[in-house]
């Protein structure tokens, strides 16, 4: 899966020791909603939707 750098620069924001799960968690859901790649505001859509900040 593809992010773009403002979203990758986001997700490198979150703690590493859950980064890989959050990142497993917003691709399965980027692809669920059929996209390819990871764009910033879909970031911030998925993690609004698992509680993140």
């Amino acid at each position: 899966m593809n992010w773009s750098a403002d979203a990758e620069a986001k997700l490198k924001e979150i703690p590493f020791f859950v980064r890989p799960a959050v990142r497993k968690r917003i691709e399965t859901l980027a692809k669920e909603a059929g996209h390819d790649c990871i764009e910033l505001a879909f970031y911030e859509e998925a993690k609004a939707q698992f509680g993140q900040k």
